[in-house]
């Protein structure tokens, strides 16, 4: 009996994409009475056991919340931490990337990331590039508000120079000038923590994706909250504004 068999989930009503804002890690330490670091080291766990979860379930692509442009206000020590820890996991986890077949991408401004940290994502980016597994898209240096400023400014060059009318403009244009052009919409939207909000995270893209919030902090996010999210999303009806007769 398969994965999806043997935990009751219908292939047809799987989510193509998923995406995460993975909440928690800082809040998980310190009810233990840990240093916030040792949040965002187990937090790394739960991504491990995630991506692997999902490329067995055959989901076509997962995007984690990484890193915001707005977490450049946390403490320097805190940042510091962060970009080495991503640094870390990128070398670390290359050969398993390899090894599952998966595609690895990222979205996000570079501006401002460390030489060094670049330097590793081009490199994953480069190896993965004809990979035909899950697609794995890291949001580092990333918010949806930056992002559609960034495809205004790409539409607004192009109308300067003339390759665009400004009435040829549509949704399918603007798609296209984002960090995600050419990936699937989130079809499940995953925010662990407890919080209702959605921080800057994919505002055109989550237009109509499911909204699944857990209690869970991220470093406790588990194959069983996993498929929690993914029962629940089996149930909905998606209506994209219609009706179901």
């Amino acid at each position: 009996m398969n994965r999806l068999a043997a935990a009751g989930l219908d292939p047809v009503k799987l989510p193509r994409h998923i995406a995460i804002i993975m909440d928690g890690n800082g809040r998980w330490a310190q009810e233990r009475g840990k240093e916030r670091i040792q949040g965002h080291l187990q937090g790394v766990v739960s991504v491990r056991r995630t991506i692997e979860e999902c490329g067995r379930l055959g989901i076509g692509q997962l995007t984690l919340y990484c890193f915001s442009t707005e977490n450049w206000k946390r403490p320097q020590p805190e940042i510091d931490f962060l970009m080495a820890l991503l640094n870390e996991y990128l070398i670390k986890e290359r050969p398993e990337i390899m090894r599952q077949d998966i595609r690895f991408s990222v979205i996000g401004r570079r501006e401002g990331l460390a030489d060094f940290v670049l330097a590793e994502i081009d490199e994953s980016l480069r190896v993965s590039a004809n990979n035909q597994g899950m697609t794995l898209c890291l949001a580092i240096n990333y918010s949806g508000r930056t992002e559609i400023v960034d495809a205004v400014r790409t539409l607004a060059e192009r109308a300067r120079v003339g390759t665009l009318q400004p009435s040829d403009i549509d949704e399918a244009t603007i798609a296209d000038a984002l960090y995600t052009a050419a990936m699937p919409e989130p079809d499940l939207l995953i925010r662990t923590a407890g919080e209702m909000r959605i921080s800057n995270y994919l505002l055109w893209q989550i237009a109509y994706a499911e909204l699944w919030v857990t209690e869970k902090c991220w470093p406790d996010f588990d194959e069983a909250a996993l498929y929690q999210a993914l029962h629940d999303y089996a149930r909905r009806e998606r209506r994209f504004g219609g009706l179901n007769i």
